[in-house]
């Protein structure tokens, strides 16, 4: 093989100018050098011949069409290499690359057989010329400075080639051998003469000669012509120029730029276009983001300039929020309220769930409350009703009023459509009422709400709890106030956790309305025990501790064991209740569910009490009142008829739980079915119950009731087919036809209001605007577009609540993602 072939395909691996130019000065005599010709100049010699042996050489190597592996590796690499480009790209126009970048774009050429990328292209913004992507900086040689492009000689040197050092003034000599070293900026030069010369007309010049030689500044941006080159040198380059402005006037030229380039060249750069069924359907998704997160996101930062630019930037139009809080909302919530409509007519019956006559914040005076009307269908699904905006105490009256016109305005006329009401408030007033007028209804209390009440009646009744809550307040308060051991416990805070904060204390007039705060002020001292008892050995506080009673007092406190294991047990306790609280409202259990739960808190609470030698007496007083106030017979009638309780006994049959009930319970079943029942079958009812004792469901049917799957998410199982306790009543025990019509309508029904979370944002917004009748109607229709989208999903949890638990998330758990976007592995 020839030596110039040798050495054509050695430079043909190269990556860049710098290798093609080792291999010049190792390999003289291959390529006939002449020792006082310089291997940088011979190199565009060199890439004229190189171009012209690519041109004629036609022998390929075959390719294995049969192996797919093969194409794929190759596709592979081919948009690394596409990645890598794009990213060298995009850092040069934020000024930190070559000057060329800003004027070729990198492209994907795909294999028109297999779709699959084939190579690499550059393609001109100026005048859509396409080249190799070998080598980029011989590219932007060739085409942009040899003036082989139309639109780009007259054109000014873009941003992202002024280097910021440029400024400090280099004699004539150094920039020969600057350029001698650097292809990239060197003169271009052919066979028969001199090239055309690449002269940028300056902007904004300032003579240097004003600073009197002190142009040491970081900031200054120096705009220089380029030089000539011709084969027998270089010419030196013409005197350097700054902008009066410093770096502040690169943006001002950046856009100068623009403007000159959009006269120079009308054709704008290739973007994305897209067709007007895509603008459309895309701001149809944009809109549903916006009123799913209902207030998360502001209408005003649709008109953001970062947002508008992101618009543009993929081939959007800029929206207006006007139209997103006006047609476009409107037509949102008529397609919302037909779809809900339509499911309302095709259910038999249904249930109505209210949710926020409760304050949930009561460090708000006069705050507005959100309460939420939703419809329950026998289904499982839930569809949202109505919002409404109250402020502090409802009357019963009222409440009771608002629920009759919500069943009335689905049901009209024919109100026993509706089973009952689910409600967090005004069971013992309203709920009662509604249900002795209409006997048909089965109103039940919230039973999220009556776990979270039971806190409030430990903190209230149990001697424990009014004993560690004095002296928590007395240690926080103690600690929080006197400045001498507050910095002597935020440094032992900041030795053993690492940052340092005030215990958190309650208002006075806030612990009998909630036990929350005082719980929050319990986890902190626990959580700063070892800073505490160091404190007690710092000489600070011992100081404070001779002419103080108060800190003799929390000091024999910090070191009885006895106030740690109170307080520990309180804390044990209403996590356990809490917990309990947080799985029914993530749960939503049916009110067949309702006594097995009380069940599990009564098991869970006497162990408590063994473990901390508590006496378990009063405990079970406070747990039995709270049981009755929140107890309706539907609870124990459910249990009864629900397949999903059943009991296999020794003979092999599955039978109803009546040995769980107590007698009092025995005979609330009986009355709740009579009174669901017309007179006339009321003891047709009584002998079907009696029969479903004593008989109970086939076997192979109670175990497809009851089959388990375990939840992908959380891990747990649960109830493979939910709605089949219900199915099998109305598909295989249709013998029982009094007591069927019963059970159908209550195993349905749930035992919780939860359901939608409105964002606080919005009802802050809410509570500043709601005097507007206008923005008060944009509100209801935006809560109850963002109701009806997360509850079709059933999705319960609210943006605030995801947006903690991420923050809450320790840093190693997103070492997954932090490692794929640092691989930079080749194919």
């Amino acid at each position: 093989m020839p030596p110039i072939r040798c050495c054509y395909d050695t430079i043909l691996k190269a990556h860049n100018d710098d290798e093609i130019e080792h291999i010049i000065k190792l390999n003289p005599r291959d390529f006939r050098i002449s020792p006082v010709l310089p291997a940088q100049s011979f190199l565009l010699l060199f890439s004229t011949l190189v171009l012209a042996m690519a041109a004629t050489n036609t022998t390929t190597k075959p390719l294995d069409s049969a192996s797919a592996s093969a194409d794929d590796l190759t596709a592979k690499s081919v948009h690394k290499r596409y990645e890598g480009l794009v990213m060298v790209r995009t850092k040069a126009i934020k000024g930190k690359g070559a000057w060329y970048w800003t004027h070729l774009e990198p492209i994907l050429v795909h294999n028109n057989d297999t779709g699959l990328p084939k190579a690499v292209k550059l393609r001109c913004s100026r005048c859509d010329a396409v080249f190799s992507a070998s080598n980029p900086s011989r590219t932007a040689s060739e085409h942009l400075k040899r003036g082989t492009c139309p639109n780009f000689n007259s054109v000014a040197k873009p941003i992202s080639s002024i280097s910021p050092t440029s400024a400090i003034m280099s004699s004539p000599s150094s920039s020969v051998h600057h350029n001698h070293r650097k292809r990239s900026s060197s003169a271009a030069a052919g066979s028969g003469g001199a090239a055309s010369s690449y002269q940028v007309s300056p902007l904004a010049i300032v003579d240097p000669s004003r600073f009197c030689g002190e142009l040491t500044y970081s900031s200054a941006v120096s705009v220089t012509t380029m030089a000539t080159a011709s084969a027998g040198g270089l010419l030196p380059q013409q005197p350097h120029f700054m902008l009066s402005g410093g770096r502040e006037d690169l943006g001002p030229l950046a856009m100068l730029e623009d403007s000159v380039k959009k006269l120079k060249s009308p054709k704008t750069s290739p973007g994305p276009t897209l067709s007007k069924t895509q603008i459309d359907s895309a701001l149809d998704y944009l809109a549903d983001w916006v009123y799913d997160s209902c207030g998360s996101v502001s209408f005003s930062s649709l008109e953001h300039p970062k947002f508008k630019a992101f618009l543009n930037q993929v081939g959007l139009p800029a929206i207006s929020r006007r139209e997103f809080t006006g047609a476009r909302l409107d037509a949102k919530f008529e397609e919302a309220k037909a779809e809900s409509e339509a499911r309302f007519r095709d259910a038999m019956f249904f249930q109505i769930a209210s949710d926020g006559w409760k304050p949930k914040n009561y460090a708000v005076c006069g705050e507005e409350n959100l309460v939420n009307l939703t419809v329950n269908l026998p289904n499982g699904t839930s569809l949202y009703r109505r919002a409404l905006f109250v402020t502090g105490s409802v009357p019963s009256k009222y409440a009771e009023e608002v629920l009759w016109e919500t069943i009335t305005g689905i049901c009209g006329d024919v109100e026993q459509q509706c089973v009952g009401i689910v409600a967090d408030k005004f069971k013992a007033k309203a709920l009662k009422n509604l249900e002795n007028q209409n006997p048909w209804m089965v109103n039940l209390s919230c039973q999220f709400q009556g776990f979270n009440s039971l806190i409030k009646d430990f903190s209230k009744e149990l001697q424990l709890f009014r004993t560690v809550t004095e002296n928590c307040l007395k240690l926080a308060n103690f600690v929080n106030y006197k400045s001498q051991v507050r910095n002597s416990f935020q440094k032992y805070q900041l030795q053993e956790h690492g940052h340092a904060c005030l215990i958190r204390v309650p208002l006075r007039e806030l612990e009998n309305f909630n036990f929350g705060p005082v719980y929050t002020m319990i986890e902190d001292i626990l959580s700063s025990a070892r800073a505490l008892q160091l404190v007690l050995l710092d000489d600070t506080f011992k100081v404070v501790a001779m002419e103080d009673p108060i800190a003799r007092e929390v000091s024999d406190m910090i070191r009885d064991v006895g106030f740690w294991n109170e307080l520990e047990a309180v804390h044990s306790v209403v996590k356990l209740v809490k917990d309990m609280a947080q799985e029914i409202e993530t749960d939503r259990p049916l009110v067949g569910q309702c006594l097995p739960l009380w069940d599990k808190l009564r098991a869970k609470v006497k162990d408590w009490c063994s473990k901390f030698n508590i006496a378990e007496g009063p405990v079970e007083k406070v747990i039995e009142k709270r049981f009755r106030k929140n107890y309706h017979p539907a609870w124990a009638a459910a249990y009864i008829l629900d397949p999903l309780y059943l009991i296999r006994d020794t003979s092999g049959k599955y039978l109803p739980p009546f040995k769980y009930l107590t007698p009092d319970q025995e005979k609330d079943v009986d009355k709740l079915i009579t009174r669901l029942v017309s007179r006339e079958e009321a003891h047709i009812a009584l002998m079907e119950l009696m029969k479903w004792r004593t008989e109970g469901l086939d076997p192979v049917y109670a175990r497809a009731v009851q089959m388990k799957e375990r939840d992908p998410i959380t891990g747990k199982m649960r109830i493979a087919n939910p709605q089949s306790s219900r199915l099998v009543w109305e598909t295989y025990l249709t013998e029982f036809k009094s007591l069927g019509k019963v059970a159908v309508r209550l195993i349905f029904l749930h035992a919780t209001s939860c359901g939608f979370k409105c964002n606080w944002s919005l009802l802050r917004w809410v509570c500043s605007h709601g005097h507007s009748r206008a923005g008060l109607d944009r509100a209801q229709k935006l809560i109850f577009i963002a109701a009806h989208s997360k509850l079709e999903r059933r999705d319960f949890s609210s943006d605030e609540e995801k947006d903690a638990e991420l923050f809450t998330l320790a840093n190693g758990e997103d070492d997954v993602l932090n490692e794929v976007l640092v691989d930079t592995s080749p194919v």
